[in-house]
């Protein structure tokens, strides 16, 4: 991790982005993340289905705390047109995912007691703490310092999966022709579907947009937030088979 400054990194680079800084700033945890295990082993469809399930059960429950922080950034956007995707994207996520959730719970045998009511566990504590502090305590580009990593590492390892596994000749979903459960292929259409690679641009260039005018104080409050939020996606992905008896055994400490 570098501690060079947004403005030393402008005057280095062509075309610079804000949000470009702040990925190269949280290597190598950023690499870490969208090229991990987990989520090579579910694009190529050999994932431990029991570390799929622990996964998903943590991730229901960071869910709540993700749309109450996406509501703070729509409390916080510039203008009617930043409120209005925010809203459009809220909406997937409360009914189209959410019944991603419940069916694929189903189809692993999950019981509903289970994923209604789950212990959370450190990284997602930790996770849950850090969507609330980012959102309560800060502003605008504070908010989405966290909403732009936790989505963007998902838009990027849901695509590559999706262009290394599927069928470049299907008409269909982003995972076509990779022959997986849907509750492996499904999780990797939602993060690689045309529409959220564009939600996630969007989201990019809001912060891109805010980033450069902030003080050096916010800049580093920023930098930190979106560095701690990669940290903890790579953490969440470990965990997911820490949480898993079958195949918590192999996982390095």
């Amino acid at each position: 991790m570098t501690a060079e400054t947004y403005e030393s990194y402008a005057d280095r680079v062509t075309d610079p982005r804000f949000t470009d800084w702040l990925r190269e700033r949280s290597q190598p945890d950023w690499d870490a993340a969208v090229e991990h295990r987990f989520v090579e082993e579910l694009g190529a469809g050999t994932l431990d289905e029991d570390a799929f399930a622990a996964y998903l059960v943590q991730d229901y429950a960071f869910v709540d705390e993700l749309v109450g922080t996406f509501g703070h950034a729509v409390g916080q956007a510039p203008d009617m047109a930043a409120k209005r995707r925010l809203v459009e994207f809220l909406d997937t996520v409360t009914d189209e995912e959410d019944d991603y959730f419940e069916r694929s719970f189903t189809a692993l045998g999950v019981s509903e007691s289970r994923w209604q009511d789950p212990e959370p566990t450190e990284t997602t504590a930790a996770f849950v703490d850090l969507l609330g502090r980012a959102a309560r305590e800060g502003g605008y580009a504070e908010t989405l310092s966290v909403l732009v990593p936790a989505e963007w590492i998902y838009e990027s390892w849901a695509t590559a999966a999706a262009e290394r596994h599927g069928d470049p000749d299907s008409d269909g979903p982003p995972s076509a022709g990779m022959g997986l459960p849907f509750y492996f292929g499904e999780w990797v259409d939602l993060h690689a579907v045309d529409s959220f690679v564009a939600f996630v641009d969007w989201l990019r260039r809001e912060l891109d947009a805010v980033g450069p005018a902030l003080s050096p104080r916010r800049e580093a409050r920023v930098a930190s937030l979106f560095d701690r939020t990669v940290a903890l996606e790579r953490q969440f992905f470990e965990t997911a088979y820490e949480e898993s008896p079958a195949v918590g055994s192999e996982v390095s400490p």
